[in-house]
């Protein structure tokens, strides 16, 4: 069978990109200012995963066509099915996520919107907390501190999966899923239709309502 040739096809837009990175940076901040006792900067970082998260939910619905959940959210079994093939070495031919990769994209989203959210609510213990803490019980709020910090163990596990996972396609099927995220493009067989782009003036626009939702919110307590 002949070989279709490859063209490149852009299949990230910017504002996947912005939110896949940012997120990875702001994780490590987190992380940081949380071991180091840099409280309200740690706030800050979270304040930021929380506009993201927000953003990329919003961009999940209009935004391009690889970056929409109806696009790529495929029946728990299509996933397994793709998983079952794993082994096979063949060309890449995936516009966007994959049928497991969009699961775990749905996984990470949550556990972030759900770490962001509780952290709303937490107390540090030193002075500082969330600006939602004190509309809730004194007990309600510790509970939801532990929880953030248990959400966040989660977030560690899932993320490892994922490194895992694309080293494992890496050298597994010799597909690079690192290149597309960092370039926003890949070299696909040129049957293949090329996505949609979504409106960059819309994602402007989202990003910035996020923030104010998020600062609105910051300023609550």
């Amino acid at each position: 069978m002949e070989r279709q040739p490859l063209v490149r096809v852009r299949v990230w837009d910017g504002w996947v990109r912005l939110v896949h990175w940012g997120i990875v940076i702001l994780l490590g901040l987190s992380w940081w200012t949380a071991e180091t006792g840099r409280v309200r900067l740690h706030y800050l970082s979270g304040y930021g995963v929380l506009t993201l998260v927000l953003f990329r939910i919003a961009w999940g619905f209009v935004g391009s066509d690889t970056a929409r959940f109806g696009r790529f959210l495929r029946s728990p079994a299509e996933a397994l099915r793709h998983l079952r093939h794993f082994p096979r070495r063949e060309p890449d031919r995936e516009i966007g996520h994959n049928a497991a990769g969009g699961w775990m994209v749905l996984i990470l989203l949550g556990l972030l919107l759900a770490q962001a959210g509780t952290g709303l609510f937490s107390d540090s213990g030193y002075g500082d907390y969330g600006p939602l803490a004190k509309a809730v019980a004194s007990e309600t709020s510790d509970r939801l501190t532990g929880l953030h910090h248990r959400i966040f163990n989660l977030i560690l596990a899932a993320a490892a999966l994922h490194v895992l996972a694309v080293l494992a396609y890496a050298a597994v099927k010799r597909h690079d899923l690192v290149r597309p995220m960092v370039l926003g493009w890949k070299r696909l067989p040129a049957a293949l239709p090329a996505p949609r782009l979504g409106s960059p003036l819309l994602g402007a626009a989202l990003l910035l309502l996020a923030g104010l939702a998020v600062f609105g919110i910051s300023r609550l307590g």
